[in-house]
């Protein structure tokens, strides 16, 4: 019985770590939206809401490609989903480091790149 009690008082105490951890990530993650002026929930949201249009681009690419068919679209598609939390970002935000501009930047180019 002592044993069981002790592994109870291990998972508790594992359980209340987690939330810990959860609190300072989403704290953390909330703060983010006043450093660059945007609203953080709606930069997740769009940065979480692009990945399944990023992953039905990328199928359509590989289907494209598998069938000889241009590529183009699936690219461009698949960019525009990978940067479209950062256009928000640009668009909405202030402070916007520059590494965000750079990554929007190589992004098109091989966006452009990869269609010739």
């Amino acid at each position: 019985m002592d044993a069981l009690r002790v592994l109870e008082a291990v998972a508790l105490e594992q359980q209340l770590k987690t939330i810990m951890n959860f609190d300072s990530i989403k704290e953390w993650f909330l703060s983010l939206g006043a450093e660059y002026g945007v609203d953080p929930i709606i930069f997740g949201a769009i940065y979480i809401g692009a990945i399944p249009f990023f992953y039905a681009s990328a199928t359509w690419f590989v289907f494209n490609l598998k069938k000889k068919k241009p590529v183009t679209l699936p690219i461009i598609a698949a960019c525009l989903c990978a940067i479209s939390s950062y256009v928000y970002l640009i668009i909405v935000g202030n402070n916007v480091p520059v590494w965000v501009y750079v990554l929007i930047v190589l992004l098109i180019g091989f966006a452009i790149y990869s269609t010739y």
